[in-house]
């Protein structure tokens, strides 16, 4: 059923309103009075503007009211972004993590202008679970001696696709799975994403997520690539080799489901193509989708993987958990390989919560375990931040749009001046509140106290 094309009730921003991803069971509300005869006519008689005003009501942005408050205490850093929230498309969530004697954690989650129906770019963020659900895949295969260290060579089977068999940055100068989850972590890497897209393929890794409830997913297509959609389902011939042996190897695989929107999801007033400009909405239909709230608890499963039921847990060995602790809170300047990642990116590169565009030298003994993202002016960063020396824990996912004359690709964005002062300013504010909030016990961090590459 197709609902209003230009959505304008207050709070509800979509330009194309649609039912696809809309779960709300439209039921007839609960009355503290007897409605008029006109109320009641529309029930019976319109059950569709029943349904489209109850759908309607779930896209309203959630917020909560120790999240605002805390955020308005801070004027001179936050009141252009709370005067218009709407303009900037921010959404934030804050989980407050307290643990009992026993050091088992509890969660209390807070909103900010929270919509899971509301479209935004996600850009690199769907990084992360490309390597989880990469990881998973290999250890589902269950084939000795493959592992994500085992040399991964990529093939290409139709003429878009190109291929891989080397990979001078890897120590031994072949990719692996492990080392592109490490170029994906350490400075978000787009290639690497990319050959894990092409090993994982598109409708097991759509199907992957949703089957963990991670419903307001969808992967569609490579990275900083000019392909078609269609092309995008077609993902390359991969095999794994040991010393001259193939271990495993997958052919060409082609999705046997869309995973673009079902209607336009347009933003802004224009877009460059090339040097053209066209001046009508850039159309996000057949873009990726990752929801600050499928972010949020992708991370927590990750982090906490005893706190979430099962089903939404990745299938990683304790090896796999410390890789992933490693290399998302590793700096640049830690890392062995690539080599030249200690020399080319400073430390708060890809750690934007708390750090914003810093180059300064971070502190040791506060680590974020993250994955960013910047792109179409979208900017984001989804954390578990931890100091070691203050016995200090949190989690905390923003979104902001920095995109002033809402014009796509013409690289004039407001990261600099608008998004990257949000970024350290949201997660500074957090910062101290948590280093002042009091807990009934101090947390046993050890977990994630691990040994760098040097």
């Amino acid at each position: 059923m197709k609902l209003l094309s230009g959505c304008r009730t207050t709070g509800c921003r979509t330009t194309g309103c649609r039912t696809t991803g809309c779960r709300t069971n439209c039921t007839t509300p609960t009355a503290t009075r007897s409605p008029g005869p006109l109320y009641l006519r529309v029930l019976i008689y319109s059950p569709l503007l029943s349904m489209i005003f109850f759908q309607v009501v779930s896209a309203q942005p959630k917020t909560d009211a120790f999240l605002e408050k805390l955020l308005k205490k801070y004027p001179e850093r936050f009141e252009k972004i709370l005067a218009d929230p709407a303009r900037y498309d921010v959404q934030v969530l804050y989980t407050r993590i307290d643990r009992n004697k026993k050091n088992e954690p509890s969660f209390t989650t807070y909103r900010y202008n929270l919509n899971p129906e509301r479209y935004f770019y996600p850009a690199s963020t769907v990084k992360l679970p490309a390597v989880l659900v990469a990881m998973e895949k290999l250890n589902k295969l269950r084939v000795p001696g493959l592992d994500k260290y085992t040399p991964m060579l990529t093939g290409a089977a139709r003429p878009e696709q190109t291929e891989t068999l080397t990979d001078t940055t890897a120590e031994n100068g072949l990719p692996s799975v492990a080392h592109y989850a490490r170029k994906i972590l350490l400075v978000s890497d787009n290639d690497a994403f990319n050959r894990l897209y092409e090993f994982i393929g598109q409708e097991n890794f759509n199907e992957t997520m949703r089957a963990k409830g991670y419903t307001n997913t969808r992967i569609a297509h490579r990275l900083q690539l000019p392909m078609s959609t269609e092309n995008n389902r077609y993902t390359n011939p991969v095999k794994f080799l040991k010393e001259g042996e193939v271990l495993y190897e997958q052919p060409l695989a082609h999705s046997g489901k869309s995973y673009t929107a079902s209607e336009p999801i347009l933003r802004g007033k224009g877009y460059m193509q090339g040097e053209r400009p066209v001046n009508e909405p850039f159309d996000f239909r057949e873009k990726n989708f990752f929801a600050l709230e499928d972010q949020h608890e992708v991370l927590k499963a990750l982090m906490f993987p005893q706190s979430v039921e099962p089903q939404r847990r990745f299938d990683l060995s304790d090896e796999d958990y410390e890789f992933m602790y490693r290399y998302m809170s590793q700096l640049p300047m830690e890392t062995s390989y690539p080599e030249h990642y200690a020399e080319d990116y400073h430390d708060s590169y890809c750690k934007f919560l708390l750090f914003g565009a810093s180059k300064r030298r971070a502190p040791r003994h506060i680590r974020s375990f993250n994955k960013v993202g910047d792109a179409y002016g979208y900017l984001l960063d989804n954390a578990y931040i931890v100091d070691f020396e203050r016995g200090v824990e949190f989690m905390l996912s923003a979104v902001i749009y920095c995109n002033e004359n809402g014009i796509f690709n013409d690289d004039k964005y407001e990261y600099e001046s608008v998004g990257f002062p949000f970024m350290a300013d949201l997660g500074k504010t957090i910062f101290e509140y948590e280093v002042q909030r009091k807990r009934r016990e101090r947390p046993d961090l050890s977990r994630f106290e691990v040994e760098y590459d040097k």
